[in-house]
């Protein structure tokens, strides 16, 4: 490496708390970032495929349970991410599948194993969720969570794994073939309308176990259907299209990801301080991979961009 790029290289990493190639990314034309896109985008596919293929062998190469442990662990927040799928795997979607004309029956399972009724005061629904339970926990030999496993503090209502299990009973009794409702997902709008599910009624009224409050529906948001696209459809999309040798698949979740929205998050919000603003998300999900694998870690010698910089350190203002 020149002595002029080791130094341009040098200045990228004393900026890269502040992603100080924004300004150079939002200078670029539409072809030339696409191009950049891209290689970022296969890059975070490459790596989120590792997850799939792990998920994949531990479901003994079953697709339909890699797509149930994938939702569990997209459902929730990132704190979270592990409990969900300790859940999934106590009770696997084989078992769901069996009960699944049963909604009630799903919920007592997954409420059940994920030992959070026990921090919540019992009203008729929830007693009878526990009877349900006991049932099923010995029917299938369940062996419940903990609660303490469940990180709770400062989590958003809407957010909240009691919400989010009881979304998931109504999303996996409502249909056996999610997996290829979500292989068939192209827009915006198929994906919310797939994933967009309302809690059973008892939560209309009551945000945790017995407890009731004001009535409101107690759906999967836009916002959130969004992110499990993003995360498990796209994902899925092209791990099962590499799988199988289906291109079309594989442009299919590169073009789900040019119609969905750009993500909201601090990641986007320090990106467009640093002058770049994500139009979908395909961009957004592409800074994601520069800002997490390349900018967080300083390894701008080996990222698309920093490459590219260095060769033209005029480029860098």
């Amino acid at each position: 490496m020149a002595d002029a790029e080791a130094r341009t290289i040098e200045r990228l990493k004393a900026g890269a708390g502040a992603y100080a190639c924004g300004g150079y990314l939002a200078a670029l034309d539409e072809l030339q970032r696409t191009e950049i896109g891209t290689a970022l985008i296969f890059d975070r596919l490459q790596r989120k495929m590792h997850t799939v293929e792990a998920l994949r062998s531990e479901a003994s190469e079953n697709w339909n349970q890699t797509f149930y442990l994938l939702y569990f662990r997209t459902l929730g927040d990132r704190q979270n991410q592990e409990a969900y799928l300790r859940l999934a795997r106590k009770v696997p979607y084989k078992i769901v599948l069996r009960e699944r004309l049963a909604p009630h029956a799903v919920e007592a399972m997954l409420f059940g194993a994920s030992g959070l009724l026990e921090l919540y005061r019992n009203d008729t629904y929830t007693l009878d969720l526990r009877r349900s339970f006991e049932y099923l926990a010995a029917k299938y030999d369940i062996e419940p969570m903990d609660a303490s496993e469940w990180a709770l503090t400062e989590i958003r209502p809407a957010n909240h794994p009691v919400l989010r299990l009881a979304q998931a009973a109504e999303f996996f009794a409502q249909d056996e073939f999610v997996m290829e409702r979500a292989m068939a997902c192209r827009t915006e709008e198929e994906i919310r309308r797939l994933f967009s599910i309302e809690a059973s009624p008892y939560w209309r009224t009551h945000h945790i176990p017995g407890a009731e409050s004001d009535e409101s529906p107690k759906r999967i948001g836009a916002f959130k259907a969004n992110i499990i696209g993003i995360n498990l459809v796209v994902v899925l999309q092209f791990a099962y299209g590499s799988y199988t040798g289906n291109e079309r698949l594989r442009d299919s979740a590169l073009t789900l990801l040019e119609r969905l929205p750009a993500e909201d998050n601090r990641y986007m919000r320090a990106w467009q301080a640093a002058g770049i603003r994500p139009r979908n998300a395909f961009e957004s999900q592409a800074l994601l991979q520069l800002a997490t694998e390349y900018c967080a870690a300083k390894r701008c010698a080996e990222c698309f961009v920093g490459r590219r910089i260095a060769r033209y350190p005029n480029n860098l203002k």
